[in-house]
C-alpha cells in the first residue's frame, strides 16, 4: 500500500470570511475521494520549520495587509526561510489571497520568497479581489481539492 503524502495549510484566517475561505480550502483537500493525503493546516504561528520540512506540498492562505502579505505569513517566511534553504527546493505549492484591492504586491510578494526558496508553483495563485463573494468559497474548496489530488495523483 501505497505511503500517504502530506498537504500542509498554512493561512492567515483573521475574519469570519477568511476563516470561511481556510475551512472550503481545508473541505476540498479533505475530499473522500482522496484517500492518501494527510492534510494538516495550521496558523502562521503555529508553523515551524519541521513541518515545512516534512510536506509533500503546501497551500498558503492570506490577506493582502497595505498592499502585501500579511505579516504573520512573512513571519513564517523569516522564521524558517533558512532552515528550509536547500531542503525543500522544488516543493509543490499553491496560494491564495483575500484581496480588498488587487493582490498584486502580495502575489510578488509570495513570489520572491519563494523563489529564492525554490519551490514549484504549482497553479495560478487565486486572488479574490474586492467585496467578499460567495464564489470565494467554492474557488478555494477546487483549490484545496485540485492540489490533494494532484499530489496523491503523483502530478505534483
Amino acid at each position: 500500500m501505497a505511503e500517504c503524502k502530506k498537504l500542509l495549510i498554512i493561512a492567515h484566517a483573521p475574519s469570519e470570511n477568511t476563516q470561511k475561505m481556510l475551512k472550503a480550502v481545508v473541505h476540498g483537500a479533505s475530499h473522500p475521494d482522496v484517500e492518501k493525503v494527510v492534510v494538516t493546516s495550521l496558523t502562521p504561528l503555529e508553523t515551524q520549520p519541521d513541518d515545512i520540512l516534512s510536506a509533500d506540498a503546501i497551500i498558503l492562505g492570506t490577506t493582502e495587509n497595505l498592499g502585501y502579505m500579511a505579516g504573520l505569513v512573512k513571519d513564517v517566511f523569516d522564521r524558517c526561510y533558512y532552515a528550509c534553504l536547500d531542503k525543500t527546493e522544488g516543493l509543490p505549492f499553491a496560494f491564495y489571497v483575500r484581496a480588498g484591492h488587487d493582490g498584486t504586491g502580495t502575489q510578488r510578494g509570495i513570489e520572491s520568497i519563494t523563489t529564492g526558496l525554490r519551490w514549484r508553483l504549482i497553479q495560478e495563485p487565486l486572488i479574490c479581489r474586492g467585496d467578499f463573494q460567495a464564489g470565494f468559497i467554492e474557488q478555494c474548496e477546487e483549490l484545496g481539492l485540485s492540489v490533494a489530488a494532484s499530489l496523491e495523483a503523483g502530478i505534483i
